[in-house]
């Protein structure tokens, strides 16, 4: 039986859970997935301060301040950073204060340095532009009980600084996924035997080195089984290597040739195979099933199909062992350049590049779409998706496209 791709998509993940928390220190947990929801135990910022360096007044004593008029007031004292004020702001008296040094009880504004002759003693005030401005109120950013992060979020570079300033020195994640790999292929030779591709007798075994990076990138770490020959008994050997791992994919075997025995070998070890087809181009031989408490996910031979099945189905299942809940790629709609021409009622995943227009965003192929053409994955920045219904796309017409963020959200251009 051939699925579509959303129901391939959803027996895939129907029986995934995230994987075990950990506790790891702060210092550790970039990139790791969240475990529980983290709640505030402070109000933070945990006092009033001040987002500029200046004077910290009663905007009713400034109100009238002009650069022909100054008002000038006496200065108290001067707080930093780190400081607290030694006593209530008066009526008609300023006290110096720096960039989140606390705001002292009395005072509602503070009037920027630039807007002043910087004084010391004494402060001439030459624009009322910020009476009632520049406070940051005590409890802004997060109140006591206020939810601070949320589990199942990737932490990243802002979400480990708000962690931090709620006091958490150690955080609970999920355990990273182990994820074993085996390619399989007579033909297939690592790089380092490259002399035998010069001689027409081998070829290098690009899904080795992209679907390895692709499991780094989607968060897990990888466990390289290495190249298997077309032999049913050194691949069952093999795959004992990936013991201990939380999922073992494969690239190669899953066709309808006589030396695709993937199947086969994981029958006799008992694994539960609970899908071989989907109606997609590029990736219909694409198998599924669990290796005891395992998940094995089979993806084709052909580089483009790896990648492209690795983007649909391996990424999500890989975001899920981490804990992520949001695990599906997102689409947007494009206006394709090109007229696509569809030969078969699959859904079609087209290698395209995304450009923004002043009208919008537009996008082109890379140029032949042939599943061994790893070039043209290599250029793209998008993957444009074809359903099966559509034979035909008009050059002009819209479709739908899942964006490789990395390269699609960039630009040679700083355009803000």
């Amino acid at each position: 039986m051939a699925y579509t791709v959303r129901e391939a998509s959803e027996r895939i993940l129907a029986n995934i859970r995230p994987l075990d928390v950990e506790l790891v220190p702060l210092d550790d947990a970039l990139g790791r997935v969240l475990a529980y929801d983290v709640f505030s135990s402070i109000e933070h910022p945990p006092w009033d301060n001040s987002s500029m360096d200046g004077y910290a007044v009663r905007a009713a004593d400034v109100q009238r301040a002009t650069d022909v008029s100054p008002i000038v007031l006496p200065v108290l004292e001067t707080v930093r950073a780190g400081d607290q004020p030694s006593r209530p702001l008066a009526a008609g008296t300023a006290i110096r204060v720096m960039t989140g040094a606390p705001i002292p009880v009395g005072a509602d504004s503070v009037i920027r340095v630039e807007d002043t002759d910087g004084g010391e003693a004494s402060v001439a005030i030459r624009d009322a532009r910020d009476a009632g401005r520049n406070v940051r109120p005590r409890g802004e950013d997060l109140a006591v009980g206020e939810l601070a992060v949320g589990r199942g979020t990737p932490l990243g570079p802002a979400q480990l600084g708000v962690l931090a300033s709620v006091g958490y020195a150690s955080v609970p994640v999920h355990r990273t996924p182990r994820v074993a790999i085996l390619t399989s292929g007579d033909e297939l030779v690592d790089v380092g035997r490259f002399e035998e591709v010069r001689r027409g007798l081998r070829i290098v075994s690009s899904n080795s080195y992209t679907i390895t990076a692709s499991v780094r990138t989607a968060g897990a770490e990888p466990v390289h089984l290495g190249i298997v020959p077309d032999d049913p008994v050194a691949y069952e050997q093999r795959i004992a290597g990936a013991a201990g791992c939380d999922l073992l994919i494969t690239t190669g075997g899953v066709s309808v040739g006589a030396f695709d025995f993937t199947k086969d070998v994981l029958r006799s070890l008992g694994a539960d195979l609970q899908l071989w087809r989907v109606r997609m181009r590029p990736g219909a031989p694409l198998g599924f099933g669990m290796l005891g408490d395992m998940p094995w996910l089979g993806l084709p031979g052909n580089p483009v199909s790896a990648m492209v099945t690795f983007e649909l189905f391996a990424k999500p299942l890989i975001r899920r062992l981490r804990g992520e809940t949001r695990v599906f790629p997102r689409t947007m709609s494009v206006r394709t350049r090109d007229e696509i021409t569809l030969a078969a009622p699959l859904t079609h995943f087209m290698r395209g590049v995304i450009e923004w227009e002043s009208d919008g965003p537009w996008a082109r192929l890379t140029g032949p779409q042939g599943s061994g053409l790893l070039t043209s994955m290599s250029r793209a920045n998008a993957l444009l998706v074809v359903p099966a219904e559509r034979s035909v796309v008009k050059a002009g017409e819209t479709v739908e496209a899942i964006l490789f963020a990395d390269r699609a959200l960039t630009s040679e251009t700083f355009d803000v």
